[in-house]
């Protein structure tokens, strides 16, 4: 060999051995992990073994400004790309609620579930086209896959939408690619499926892998697979000459440059053409089987068991370099007793950083035990042997020592003693410290937070147009994409015909189809789609057609977005805006409003109810100014209601939970939302000639809710409170009620029961009469009120 010829070999050298390195190590963090779970240091593990040499393979060619949308056994993946260490793994498995310590959710999540920020504190987007990114994971299965679609068609719109190019810190040119992972026996749900025709539509840089290790848990390929095969079950979807679809790969999970060369290659052409790529990686082993809540030799044959052990990829990959000539027996297991040293070592620092805060604050209690048992008062007994257990514990938690003090505190409610005192201060303080820990980013805040966007009232003009509020929002969406380069709007018949509606009448004809586009009947990927691409920086409007139809979309906004702030401890943000309309309308699956589901399953987002299309206008402003996730429920009979034009539209605000008061009045507070208000207020006409006075407040939002207790302010002038909608018996009224009468206190100012009005507990019936006998009309509205008044 000459010299350039040795250099390059042992360049080449020096990298694979790296990589034998690296997969001994992560083999060592599983082994190690298993122990700390099986030995009560951490609750539950689920570990990447037996996935590593494939990992590392993939991981050569995740570039700055990639993606990955992942699932839970990714954890070699994240070592290989620099977005985790071995420290910060176990920190995560231990539970540790430091940030610092756990950078991916302090602890609010199991392990291997990585993130990385995209938004600063400040609101301001980090140049993630320089970062190696990943989306926050979660762990329903193929969950990941929804938002990955949405991952890679960012970087098309990035490399086809002019207005784009000058956000060179979003993205290079759109040559970023996603990566998504997945087990062979996810594929299995529709989320895969449903990603897959999408993406192959779309054609989208998408690289999925599909680790198949044989098994669903317990269950064998064969009952999760038609044809056994993920890889045979989709050849339908292979590009050929002429058509769309994926470029798809079949490579073992053992052949350490079988997966380099394939992978190489296929990524290439998904970054370079946006064609999608899937890579089935066969024969993968599990030697820890599926998690530490049991075991594979369960339902693995012992043939199948040793074939398992036999292809072990770390096994293989050794055997290989040994075949080659990389490395000698005396060099691997140098390797591989370093290995065990870096994953002690990792573990070791991880613990002792999660321990000594709470070792501290063991020696803070006894010592606050032990003044008062030298003080001598209560029950010192007790005391004792509250310290004792403690001080036993060789493993405490946190929760050990607010247990131990609140019993103290518990049995001396009447003894009078400074010592207890102290005890009592200490114990609130610690309560806030661990609420912070556990309780807080539900939603965003500082900048990012949309309550925190300023008032801007709309402003008319004494000629101010007249029109119907389609036509509203049509001349709001014609500015907004004027102006608004990274705002995006897609969803069921959005873009050709301008939705059902006809908000988007004309407008993709003016501002393009992939500013404003037609999507295929999907709304489980329409969600998806946004989702990816709010994380990447877009300011995304996904439509679902009808709020019904949100069902379909549910899963990722509850799981993925609603979760998203408080999972990455406020690192990682998803400002997308979900468009529907919905309430009064006729027919079973056109007319939802099921507002409890929505308000239970979507804490995290704010859910905006306007009740005609100029305050939907100023919400989606206001969302718009923040960087966290809403859904605006557009009120569907109120497209063609007249409406004043305001002179701002592009720039009036309306605050989020601040409900407004419709109409003053004196004997009862109403309190509704949406298209229920125009039937309540033409029941305030009939009481009027009644003589009573009724007031009329509009929530505006749901989440938030009244955040100034305003609703409270009326009470205390009514005594008397109803609140109405269309949900069923139950939801949103009964969410309103407990607001007020709970959180808010306002149980304190009644004068007769308070009532709520909901619809009937099944979906409406179809028709007008099938309407009026199925939620709320007028006269139930004047027949409530007037037995209230009566009362």
């Amino acid at each position: 060999m000459n010299l350039q010829s040795q250099l390059s070999f042992e360049e080449f050298r020096k990298e694979v051995l790296n990589d034998f390195r690296l997969a001994c190590i992560s083999r060592e963090v599983s082994l190690l992990g298993r122990r700390e779970v099986l030995t009560g240091k951490a609750k539950f593990g689920i570990f990447g073994d037996g996935k590593e040499v494939a990992q590392i393979a993939m991981a050569k060619y995740f570039k700055p400004g990639d993606f990955r949308s992942g699932y839970y056994r990714d954890q070699t993946f994240a070592f290989a790309s620099g977005i985790a260490t071995v420290e910060q793994f176990f920190s995560q498995l231990y539970a540790d609620p430091s940030i610092e310590n756990d950078p991916f959710s302090a602890g609010r999540q199991m392990n291997s579930h990585f993130a990385t920020p995209n938004i600063n504190a400040n609101g301001e987007w980090l140049n993630l086209a320089s970062m190696k990114n990943t989306a926050a994971d979660m762990a329903p299965t193929a969950a990941q896959m929804p938002r990955a679609l949405g991952l890679a068609y960012a970087s098309k719109l990035f490399r086809e939408v002019p207005e784009l190019k000058e956000y060179q810190h979003l993205s290079s040119d759109g040559n970023e690619v996603c990566f998504a992972t997945i087990g062979d026996a996810s594929t299995s749900e529709g989320h895969f499926w449903e990603t897959i025709n999408a993406a192959g539509v779309l054609q989208v840089p998408l690289a999925v892998f599909v680790w198949d290790d044989g098994y669903g848990i317990s269950v064998p390929r064969k009952y999760q697979t038609t044809k056994g095969s993920i890889s045979a079950a989709l050849e339908g979807f292979r590009k050929t000459e002429g058509s769309n679809g994926f470029e798809i790969y079949n490579v073992k999970g053992w052949d350490y440059a079988g997966m380099c060369e394939a992978f190489e290659e296929g990524i290439r052409k998904a970054r370079e053409t946006h064609v999608p790529v899937l890579f089935h990686v066969e024969e993968i082993t599990q030697p820890q089987g599926h998690s530490t809540s049991g075991s594979h030799e369960r339902y693995k044959s012992k043939e199948r068991l040793a074939w398992e052990k036999e292809f072990d990829c770390n096994l293989k990959m050794r055997q290989w370099l040994l075949e080659n000539a990389l490395a000698d027996e005396k060099i691997l297991q140098q390797i591989e007793a370093e290995a065990k040293t870096i994953a002690q070592d990792g573990r070791k620092k991880a613990w002792e950083k999660y321990i000594a805060p709470i070792k501290d604050q063991v020696h803070a209690f006894l010592g606050h035990c032990q003044e008062i048992v030298d003080e001598g008062r209560g029950e010192i007994g007790y005391v004792n042997s509250v310290m004792q257990e403690l001080s036993a514990n060789r493993e405490p938690q946190r929760r050990d020592i607010l247990k131990g003090a609140a019993g103290i505190l518990f049995r001396h409610q009447r003894n009078f003693s400074g010592a207890l005192n102290e005890l009592q201060l200490y114990y609130d303080n610690q309560l806030l410290l661990e609420k912070e820990n556990y309780n807080t980013y539900t939603y965003a805040a500082g900048p990012n937070s949309a309550l925190n966007v300023e008032e801007v009232p709309a402003i008319y003009a004494d000629d101010a147009p007249v029109m119907n509020g389609y036509e509203v929002l049509n001349r709001y969406f014609d500015q907004l994409f004027s102006h608004h380069p990274l705002v995006f709007a897609f969803g069921e018949d959005v873009g050709k015909i301008g939705d059902v509606n006809q908000g988007f009448a004309g407008l993709q004809q003016k501002h393009g189809k992939l500013r404003i586009g037609d999507t295929g009947i999907r709304e489980l990927t329409i969600m998806g789609q946004g989702i990816g691409m709010a994380l990447r920086g877009l300011r995304p409007i996904a439509e679902i057609q009808y709020l019904d139809y949100l069902l379909y979309g549910l899963q990722p906004l509850s799981d993925d977005v609603a979760s998203l702030q408080y999972r990455t401890k406020g690192t990682q943000f998803c400002p997308i805006i979900v468009r529907t309309r919905g309430h009064r309308l006729e027919g079973i699956w056109h007319s939802g409003s099921p507002m409890g589901m929505i308000i239970n399953s979507l804490r995290g987002m704010h859910v905006c109810v306007p009740r005609n299309m100029v305050q939907a206008a100023g919400m989606y402003n206001t969302l718009l100014k923040a960087n966290e996730p809403a859904i605006v429920i557009e009120s569907l009979n109120g497209y063609r209601l007249k409406e004043k034009l305001p002179e701002n539209l592009q720039h009036f605000t309306v605050p989020l939970g601040i409900p407004e008061v419709l109409h003053s009045g004196s004997d009862i507070t109403i309190v509704s939302y949406g298209s229920t208000l125009r039937i309540i207020e033409e029941a305030m006409h009939i009481l009027e000639i009644q003589g009573i006075s009724c007031e009329l407040i509009d929530v505006q939002t749901l989440l938030p809710f009244d955040i100034e207790h305003s609703i409270l302010d009326s009470l205390k002038k009514t005594n008397r409170i109803l609140f109405v909608d269309e949900d069923v018996p139950g939801g949103g009224t009964a969410y309103m009620y407990q607001q007020v009468m709970e959180a808010q206190g306002g149980y304190r100012w009644l004068d007769v029961a308070p009532r709520t009005l909901a619809a009937q507990p099944h979906r409406p019936a179809y028709g007008t009469d099938g309407d009026y006998f199925s939620k709320p009309n007028v006269e139930d509205v004047v027949k409530v009120v007037m037995e209230m008044i009566r009362e």
